[in-house]
C-alpha cells in the first residue's frame, strides 16, 4: 500500500505471515514471523493492539485519542501505520 493509498477509512489486519502478540522475554509486543522476531516500540504496540481486521483506521485513531487525550498524534499513527503496510505488517481487509 503506497503512502498515499491509506484512508482513514481502511481497515487493517494484521498480515497472515506475522503474528502479534506480547512477549515477556522482551517486555514488549512483537511481531513472529517464520524467520524472526521484529521487537516493537511501545507506540507500536499500543497502535498494532487495535488492529483487529474490523476497525478503521479513523476508529483507530479515535480510541487513542480516547486513551491518550490531548496527545496530537494523527499523523504518528499514519505515518506508523503507512510504514506497517510497506514492510508488509499489515494488510487492508480487502486485499
Amino acid at each position: 500500500m503506497s503512502e498515499s493509498a491509506i484512508s482513514l477509512s481502511n481497515i487493517p489486519r494484521v498480515s497472515p505471515m506475522f503474528r502479534f502478540q506480547w512477549e515477556e522475554a522482551q517486555t514488549c509486543h512483537v511481531l513472529l514471523y517464520p524467520e524472526g522476531m521484529v521487537k516493537l516500540s511501545g507506540s507500536a504496540g499500543e497502535i498494532l493492539q487495535l488492529v483487529n481486521g474490523k476497525s478503521t483506521v479513523g476508529e483507530i485513531i479515535a480510541a487513542l485519542k480516547e486513551k491518550f487525550p490531548g496527545a496530537p498524534l494523527d499523523n504518528d499513527v499514519l505515518n506508523f501505520l503507512e510504514a506497517a503496510y510497506g514492510h508488509g505488517w499489515l494488510r487492508s481487509v480487502d486485499d
